[in-house]
């Protein structure tokens, strides 16, 4: 019996890493551009995400959710509905790379995760760079 004992509490520690692994790997990041990139219009947004699904809206599945871009802007807070107008881009139908144009100069992009009803995962599911436009292609 104590091989089990000994045995079972290993297990039981490894088990607790993981799970503790996977919640802390939840995260969303920009592929392109990098922070503090000099880009041309139309510039190439791509969108990444780690520890979760990209899903379309309207999807309801826990561990889902799809990607907005806020122009000059920050996150949402956790909860909120991210709104729709010309610095706040949806990404419903799972899109995870977009082409925009900005006026030349210094710009913040936020890329923002959220459910399947455009419920903001809050700052912790979102990340923000600089970009500076230089002109267009």
């Amino acid at each position: 019996m104590r091989t089990t004992r000994y045995l079972l509490v290993p297990l039981l520690l490894t088990s607790a890493t993981a799970a503790t692994a996977a919640m802390a790997a939840e995260r969303v990041y920009f592929v392109a551009p990098k922070d503090d990139a000099n880009v041309m219009n139309p510039v190439t947004v791509k969108f990444g995400v780690d520890g979760m699904t990209v899903a379309p809206a309207g999807t309801a599945t826990p561990g889902t959710g799809h990607h907005h871009l806020i122009i000059d802007g920050t996150a949402e807070p956790k909860g909120d509905v991210v709104p729709t107008d010309d610095t706040h881009l949806h990404f419903g139908k799972g899109q995870t790379e977009t082409q925009i144009k900005l006026t030349p100069g210094d710009h913040t992009l936020t890329l923002q995760f959220a459910d399947g009803a455009h419920r903001s995962f809050g700052p912790a599911m979102s990340q923000t760079i600089k970009v500076h436009v230089t002109g267009s292609n």
